[in-house]
């Protein structure tokens, strides 16, 4: 029998789905379920913001804009990162603004790769990394991350797991999921490493506000790898603004005028109404951030003592807004905590495989939730850990 699935190309029809979709779909299942399982804000977009996109609607601001947004938004996205890390790039012709930051990755990645191109990958990460390498064509290297190393890329390891075939390194810090950092020195020693290879590197910074207890530092802070690198970020995290959409990519005009090809065919622009909100969010919303980010820092500290004392390990995280407990102590994997946590207690959080291979042993749970949540959460876990150990 002919069905169209045979017109869908091999790579696509072996990608297994997100690791992270069952449990969502489970979810619909269940009444009462608290969770801690999306990475999104629980704030809602700061009102400033709000009221700017608002007034873009009232304005008939609703038409296209220029293919690589609006110049007053590049403006200001060059503005923000000189001002907050010390990084260069000029908006006339080396800034895109994109769709969510996860266009930003997915273009780049669809510019540079050829089959049989490798792109390592360092795991736990972002779910859609590898997702994306596949649909460009190319084959995803993991390069496991270690509890050892706080879930930090070793620079001889990296240096190892470059080869010929290797045309980008994904650096993703702060990291989904793990919460892990890297510090200014410790990245000064990676860009050792990558100035002596002959690849692109693309740095994911979406959670670069989401600091805890140090300054963040971008890796478009360094001149020596500056014309081989793809900045990406966006107002996801940030600005709590995921539903608006809006990211940047930013790099060498050489290269950028290359990705811009791709954009417009696939994408044209991103939301003008968007756009306009995040010009705002920009240039009057720090002091809403440093709120946001100050309630996570309290959620952080709160979650992490609580997991603790439940008897797991688990390392402090430093950035972004989550936690990645080890529960390897239960005799449990990843899936059947995970499963057994919501179906028992109506607790969702992720299992760690959902991140890569190496995320086995562990679970991701988010603290972008009420203090409420994360309390009852902690209670409803330690219940159903204590029926595990027969207390």
């Amino acid at each position: 029998m002919i069905t169209p699935e045979r017109f869908v190309k091999e790579s696509i029809r072996s990608m297994p789905p997100s690791g992270i979709r069952k449990y969502f779909d489970l979810i619909n299942e269940l009444d009462g379920v608290i969770s801690l399982g999306i990475g999104e804000p629980d704030f809602i977009t700061p009102w400033s913001i709000r009221e700017a996109g608002i007034f873009a609607l009232e304005q008939g601001h609703t038409h296209y804009s220029a293919n690589a947004g609006i110049k007053e938004l590049r403006k200001e996205i060059s503005a923000y990162l000189k001002r907050r890390y010390e990084v260069v790039y000029n908006p006339d012709d080396e800034i895109i603004v994109t769709v969510g930051a996860s266009e930003g990755i997915d273009m780049a990645l669809k510019a540079i790769l050829e089959p049989g191109d490798e792109v390592i990958v360092p795991e736990p990460s972002f779910v859609a990394y590898k997702g994306c390498v596949l649909t460009s064509g190319g084959t995803p290297v993991p390069l496991p991350l270690k509890e050892e190393n706080l879930f930090k890329i070793d620079p001889l390891e990296l240096e190892d797991a470059i080869t010929d075939r290797t045309k980008a390194v994904i650096v993703p810090f702060p990291n989904n999921p793990t919460g892990s950092v890297m510090t200014g020195e410790e990245l000064e020693a990676l860009v050792r490493v990558l100035e002596k290879k002959d690849v692109m590197i693309i740095s994911d910074e979406i959670y670069s506000e989401l600091s805890y207890g140090f300054k963040f530092r971008s890796l478009g802070s360094f001149p020596s790898i500056r014309d081989r690198l793809i900045l990406v970020n966006g107002f996801s995290k940030s600005h709590a603004m995921t539903g608006w959409r809006l990211g940047y990519v930013c790099g060498d005009a050489r290269f950028i005028k290359h990705m811009f090809k791709i954009h417009q065919y696939a994408l044209m622009c991103a939301s003008t109404v968007a756009q306009y909100a995040g010009i705002e969010a920009l240039k009057n919303c720090d002091g809403e951030v440093r709120d946001m980010v100050s309630e996570y820092d309290r959620r952080r500290k709160f979650i992490l003592k609580g997991v603790r004392n439940l008897g797991l390990q688990c390392f402090e995280p430093q950035g972004a807004f989550y936690i990645f407990p080890n529960i390897r102590s239960t005799g449990l994997t990843s899936d059947e905590f995970c499963e057994g946590l919501l179906r028992e207690e109506k607790v969702l959080v992720v299992p760690g495989t959902a991140f890569g291979d190496s995320g086995e042993g562990y679970v991701r749970a988010t603290y972008a939730s009420s203090m409420e949540n994360i309390k009852e959460a902690l209670d409803r876990m330690k219940r159903f850990l204590d029926r595990r150990r027969g207390n």
